[in-house]
Order: structure tokens, then C-alpha cells, then sequence
């Protein structure tokens, strides 16, 4: 059985706040009143199906991706979708779970809907639509412990951009990287959410300061397993930083060129690194 999921509008009365289990949801539409309504609406109709949903495809979504795999959830064709690209990788459809979301909720938001902007910020993965001469702005923090927004992404209509994720092992999810943050643009947060994954795993050096255990150590049911993540990141000097950060930048560099993803922002105690061609605004200190 499920908790029943939450579904109300924020104090100040212009977002959504959607709740349930694991699901953390803040959206708002921006337009017209009427369509705004009618757009939250839809949203409040689907939302309670997404988990249930999911946890009936839980096994697959947990087991590494297979090109053979015909989920049958919305959310969940999703996910497979945006893991396709990264075939022979090590790679659950869940490194794709948050955005996908995401991405499904706004979809669901714009059925016959007339708006200027939406988004969905799915804990941090966001999925967004801009109609012309409309913008969004969004802040990259590179360290989540601080609390700080080392920079800012400010996206128009002709930005090829509509989905933004993050990932790191200082994040809600497991990394098998030292990264803080890595925070990627791609078209939609379901490819974004996967590709912040792969990259922030790349981010990595040995050193005594790193400490690592299975995934299973730390929750029984991870999809991760025996693999190791990331649970401590002492203080690190400059050459392993810069060497864990090349890693990672070679990564995203070979995604940016496949177009996989537009950019990619990678942060490591203070020193950072951007790839591809984010949006004027972005500054890395």
C-alpha cells in the first residue's frame, strides 16, 4: 500500500508542490490564469499515478540496462530511452528516474495548454518548456553542504536546453566519483539526469583521503550493488584534483560532441571545469 500522495499549491499561491514517497516536486506555469488552473489540474489527476507506477517495474529499473527491456510506464520508457546512448556502460534505467519524472510531469502539464514558461524541479532535476521571448533562470551550486550558487544559467527560447540535472557524492543518490557537483544541460532532464551520472562517476583519483564501500552497505536494495561509492572526500591536493577533474572532463567532452548533451559544469572542492557552450550567465566563481 502507498501513502497517498501530496498535492497542493505553495503559500504564495502561484506553484504546485507535489509530493509522494521519494517524489519531490516543485512546478509552476506561467500564462494566462485559466490555463494556468487547467495545466496544475492535469497535473494533479496524473501525479498520484507515477510511483505505483514505477515500483510495479522496480526489478528492471534496479537491474543494468538492457537494450531488450520493453517497460511499459510512461516514466519508464523514459528512463530506457535516455539510457540507450550510453550502451556497454555499467548503467541502470534509474540513473534516469528523477528527470524522467520530471520530464513526464511537464509533458502532462502542456497537453492542449497555452503557457509561456513551465518548469518541474524534481529535487534539483529540472525539466522546463520557454515559448519565444521568454526566459528561465537557473543557479548552479557547486557544493550542496554550502548552500552557495557559485553561478547562474539563464536559458531563451533558441537555447537547445530544456532539462538540467545533477549529480555528485555529496547528492541524494550514490556516485561512484568524488565529484561535489556535476550539473549537465541536455534536451530534456531525463538525459541530463543520466549524463551528470556517468560524469560524475568519471570524476576520480586515488588518494587516502577518498573513502569508498559497497552500495549495498549503505542501502540493501541499491542498484549499484557491490560496487563502490563514494562515502567520505577529505582534503585533497591540487594534482589529484585536477587529475580527477580531467577524467571527468574527457567524459563529457565525448558526450557534448556525440550531442548527447549542450554543456556540462563539474566542480571538485572549489575548482572547476565547464564544457560545451552553456547559456550567457554562467560564470564558475
Amino acid at each position: 500500500m502507498f501513502t497517498p500522495a501530496q498535492m497542493a499549491l505553495t503559500p504564495d499561491g502561484k506553484k504546485l508542490h507535489l509530493s509522494h514517497g521519494p517524489i519531490d516536486i516543485i512546478l509552476q506555469s506561467f500564462g494566462l490564469s485559466n490555463e494556468v488552473q487547467k495545466s496544475y489540474e492535469q497535473v494533479i489527476k496524473f501525479f498520484p499515478k507515477i510511483l505505483p507506477d514505477l515500483v510495479a517495474e522496480i526489478g528492471d529499473l534496479r537491474r543494468p540496462y538492457s537494450k531488450g527491456w520493453q517497460p511499459e510506464g510512461l516514466v519508464s520508457r523514459r528512463m530506457k530511452e535516455a539510457c540507450y546512448p550510453y550502451q556497454g556502460k555499467f548503467l541502470t534505467p534509474m540513473a534516469a528516474v528523477a528527470g524522467a519524472v520530471a520530464d513526464q510531469v511537464l509533458e502532462i502539464s502542456l497537453i492542449n495548454r497555452k503557457l509561456d514558461k513551465i518548469y518541474v524541479n524534481n529535487g534539483g532535476d529540472i525539466s522546463f518548456h520557454l515559448e519565444r521571448g521568454h526566459l528561465l533562470t537557473a543557479g548552479i551550486v557547486g557544493d550542496i553542504s554550502r548552500s552557495k550558487i557559485n553561478g547562474k544559467c539563464v536559458f531563451n527560447f533558441e537555447n537547445p536546453a530544456r532539462g538540467i540535472a545533477t549529480s555528485g557524492w555529496k547528492g541524494r543518490s550514490f556516485s561512484m566519483g568524488i565529484a561535489d557537483a556535476v550539473t549537465v544541460l541536455a534536451s530534456n532532464a531525463a538525459a541530463a539526469d543520466v549524463a551528470a551520472t556517468l560524469i560524475a562517476n568519471a570524476v576520480f583519483a586515488d588518494h587516502p583521503a577518498i573513502k569508498q564501500e559497497p552500495a549495498i552497505n549503505q542501502d540493501i536494495d541499491s542498484d549499484l550493488g557491490e560496487r563502490l561509492i563514494t562515502v567520505k572526500v577529505g582534503k585533497l591536493d591540487g594534482n589529484t584534483i585536477e587529475n580527477a577533474l580531467d577524467s571527468g572532463q574527457t567524459v563529457a567532452e565525448q558526450m557534448e560532441l556525440a550531442g548527447h548533451i549542450t554543456a556540462a559544469v563539474l566542480v571538485l572542492q572549489d575548482s572547476f571545469r565547464v564544457v560545451g557552450s552553456p547559456p550567457i550567465g554562467l560564470k564558475s566563481s
